[in-house]
């Protein structure tokens, strides 16, 4: 199914040759990237577990994001509430728009399931323009603090500046 298109950019279901496709251009950017990952959200999404989107840009897949619309996970989850996961531009394919087309038809599904949707960002720098494109669309923290490897760090537990270490936002639709 076909979400949005102008033209140059189309967001569009993804399908299992993109999971390739997406990995090849991540790697090649120097990203540690599994196609495992893809084929995991597309497994789900054919069990009906979740959404997953790609971005093309002028035919070659660029970017994609994901939608559970029942989440289990983070601080929502199991209440109802769309989580939107896993979601990335190629760097040479960003501030073209790509993201915010994603995230629109990511929120534009969201709204299907519940009034509010949320996410969790990583806190290191390589997150920095993901943290910024969400504050701009509303998003603001849940309140729970920092979570590490999908449970709330304690105060002054240890942790590590990693990919597991997320704040968790929610936006109203």
């Amino acid at each position: 199914m076909v979400y949005f298109s102008n033209g140059q950019i189309t967001i569009r279901d993804m399908e299992y040759a993109d999971a390739q496709a997406i990995t090849d251009a991540e790697i090649e950017q120097g990203w540690d990237a599994s196609v495992e990952k893809y084929q995991r959200r597309l497994e789900d999404q054919r069990m009906g577990k979740a959404i997953s989107l790609v971005a093309e840009c002028l035919g070659r897949p660029v970017g994609y994001i994901n939608i559970y619309p029942d989440s289990a996970w983070g601080a929502f989850g199991g209440k109802g509430y769309p989580e939107i996961v896993d979601f990335g531009v190629l760097e040479k394919y960003r501030k073209k728009g790509i993201g915010s087309a994603l995230m629109d038809a990511a929120e534009e599904i969201a709204a299907k399931y519940a009034d509010t949707v949320y996410l969790g960002v990583g806190l290191h720098h390589g997150y920095g323009s993901a943290q910024r494109m969400y504050v701009k669309r509303g998003y603001i923290p849940d309140g729970s603090g920092v979570w590490y490897q999908d449970k709330i760090c304690e105060p002054y537990e240890d942790c590590k500046n990693d990919d597991d270490l997320v704040l968790y936002l929610s936006r109203k639709l």
